[in-house]
């Protein structure tokens, strides 16, 4: 088969790729949270622990990637191992949860620009679900949409080149807040929230952390989206594809501890009760300044940014693979001649993020839900989809070959299942609200509707999926 996209990326590329779609705002809003739950070392072994966990998700990938280097690459291997109506089901599931984070990333900007300038939200519009919407906030959200859509429409090179200093970014801003948490802070600050409980309390508290940190490390699966367009040894994908988890979970866990050492647990406290923004209120506190807070601040917001772009990229591939296969309108699949980008695909996901800022935030948070629990049933799909092939497909060529496969892959299969059965567990923390299951019974039904009617209309051509060539 005849590679249609430019292979222009780099290792570079695709590791900050998949590094700034999982480092979004969660940094700057959640470690005080965290910490108060399971302590400042109780929470950087719950990361490790929710770490491992998708990791063992990322190894199935790291193998199937390499072996199956097409773009929209779940699509691929979930049909490979379960047929068109698995390999629908696996990627409408992925189109979803990539949809939803692009949508309230969009909603999540103009919230940020608030906390940086207090006075920015203006000309309130209406209140929708208990949040309010301001049209300061709609034109913002809405010029930056339009904006990164323009960058990836111009081509993957830019795109990567755009995520390359957000980045880049972000890393430099959290190494200052390490640094001088380390220089400025007091190890008297550990006292009381090193880890908090004691015996069975304490490893329940843990457990709570490690439970909901794999959701704040979902990202590394677009590396598989972009397959065709990297133009790097296929065994070196899999291996940057597991170094983005690796950093993704090294960056958590120096944050929180940098928190931890810069605030006692009275100011984590104090600033919760505040603005919200711990991780800001540690950087101010180590430089004396709040000017350095919101430094802090506009690194969360590139992570915002990054985590915007990694998905639009990612969930413009997943339409773009299905609507090749003809399981959607095949309008979708068209690509620019000269950009080689799937225009009709961003401008779908365009559409719905310029939608988003309306519905204000309540909703989007619903939406990021609902995105979480599809993200994690198309995990445990490709997880399945791994066991099967070394069974179905044993000579199947494998760049990247997991070692006890069998081990490997029933552990990635049953943690992405328990994190699916969190969602419906009453109780759990994770469990969907009424809105939510809303929001995934009518995308299931949309989804439905597509199926049938495509393969109504394409006939013999519904699931059909050319094989990659061979590459080196």
């Amino acid at each position: 088969m005849e590679n249609r996209f430019k292979r222009v990326m780099s290792a570079t590329d695709i590791l900050v790729v998949a590094f700034g779609a999982m480092i979004g705002w969660g940094w700057v809003v959640s470690s005080g949270r965290w910490i108060q739950n399971a302590g400042v070392i109780g929470t950087v072994i719950g990361f490790i622990i929710g770490g491992v966990m998708i990791y063992f998700v990322g190894m199935t990938y790291a193998e199937l990637t390499p072996a199956m280097p097409k773009v929209g690459g779940e699509h691929l291997f979930s049909y490979k191992a379960f047929g068109p109506t698995g390999s629908f089901v696996c990627t409408w599931a992925l189109i979803l949860s990539y949809i939803g984070v692009v949508c309230f990333e969009a909603v999540s900007l103009p919230a940020i620009i608030q906390y940086i300038f207090p006075s920015f939200a203006q000309i309130k519009l209406y209140t929708i679900a208990g949040s309010d919407v301001y049209l300061t906030g709609v034109i913002l959200a809405s010029l930056s949409t339009i904006g990164i859509i323009i960058i990836n429409v111009l081509g993957i090179k830019a795109a990567a080149i755009f995520q390359t200093v957000l980045t880049v970014t972000i890393a430099v801003v959290g190494v200052i807040l390490v640094v001088a948490s380390v220089i400025n802070g007091d190890p008297a600050n550990l006292d009381g929230q090193v880890i908090i409980g004691s015996g069975f309390g304490s490893i329940k508290n843990i457990l709570s952390v490690a439970v909901v940190a794999p959701f704040f490390l979902f990202g590394f699966d677009v590396i598989p989206q972009v397959a065709e367009e990297i133009n790097i040894p296929l065994k070196k994908i899999a291996r940057v594809l597991l170094l983005s988890i690796i950093c993704a979970v090294v960056f958590y866990g120096l944050v929180v501890f940098a928190v931890g050492y810069a605030l006692n647990k009275n100011d984590i406290a104090d600033a919760l009760g505040g603005s919200g923004l711990v991780t800001a209120t540690a950087m101010e506190k180590v430089f004396n300044s709040s000017i350095m807070a919101k430094v802090l601040i506009i690194g969360g917001l590139c992570g915002v940014v990054t985590s915007w772009n990694s998905f639009l990229i990612g969930g413009s591939r997943a339409i773009f693979s299905m609507a090749e296969s003809k399981m959607i309108p095949g309008n979708f699949s068209k690509l620019l001649p000269k950009k080689k980008t799937p225009v009709n695909a961003l401008l779908l996901i365009g559409v719905l993020s310029l939608a988003a800022p309306f519905f204000g935030r309540t909703m989007l948070v619903w939406i990021s839900d609902a995105a979480s629990f599809a993200c994690c049933l198309a995990y445990c799909m490709v997880s399945l989809s791994f066991l099967i092939l070394r069974r179905k497909e044993p000579d199947l060529r494998r760049p990247y070959k997991v070692k006890h496969y069998r081990f490997v892959g029933i552990m990635a299969t049953v943690l992405s299942g328990l994190m699916v059965v969190l969602y419906l567990i009453p109780g759990s923390g994770c469990t969907l609200t009424m809105q939510e299951w809303i929001i995934v019974g009518g995308w299931t039904v949309l989804g439905v509707i597509f199926y049938i009617a495509c393969k109504k209309h394409y006939g013999d051509k519904f699931g059909k999926i050319e094989l990659p060539a061979e590459r080196d």
